[in-house]
């Protein structure tokens, strides 16, 4: 890990850090053939899961600010991953949707993901691995 003393290598905050570190540290490398980011990953999971979404809601539910919603939507669209489209009923509201390459791009990605989180994993018997899991999503409120 580093050469910080166990006063501060035991924080929880500290190792939650370098696992998510860690992680990118994993998974960016496995990502960049895709020619897209974890980040840029994460929002195609989120607008490829159910019905379309407006760029507000999924802020909202990943925690963003709309401008940074809205940049990051606009790096997606760039690359023909995403369209926006005027929802019905509201011309102001912009549903995003997966292209046909931003599906593809998406399932290759759940993928690479997986490959990542076990390569982080790996210490860990599967029994541990996911106690972790599950402690987290406790931690965190996740359903």
């Amino acid at each position: 890990m580093s050469s910080a003393p166990p006063a501060v290598t035991r924080r929880l905050g500290y190792l939650l850090k370098h696992a998510q570190l860690r992680l990118a540290e994993l998974a960016e490398p496995l990502y960049a053939p895709l020619g897209v980011t974890g980040r840029q990953l994460a929002l195609l999971a989120l607008f490829g899961a159910g019905p379309a979404q407006s760029q507000q809601e999924g802020a909202a539910r990943l925690g963003v600010d709309r401008t940074t919603m809205v940049a990051l939507v606009d790096e997606l669209e760039v690359k023909g991953l995403v369209r926006r489209e005027v929802a019905p009923g509201d011309r102001r509201k912009r549903l995003v949707t997966l292209t046909p390459e931003g599906e593809r791009v998406r399932e290759a990605g759940e993928e690479v993901t997986r490959q990542a989180e076990a390569l982080l994993l790996e210490p860990l018997s599967a029994e541990d691995a996911e106690r972790l899991r599950t402690a987290l999503h406790r931690v965190v409120r996740v359903e």
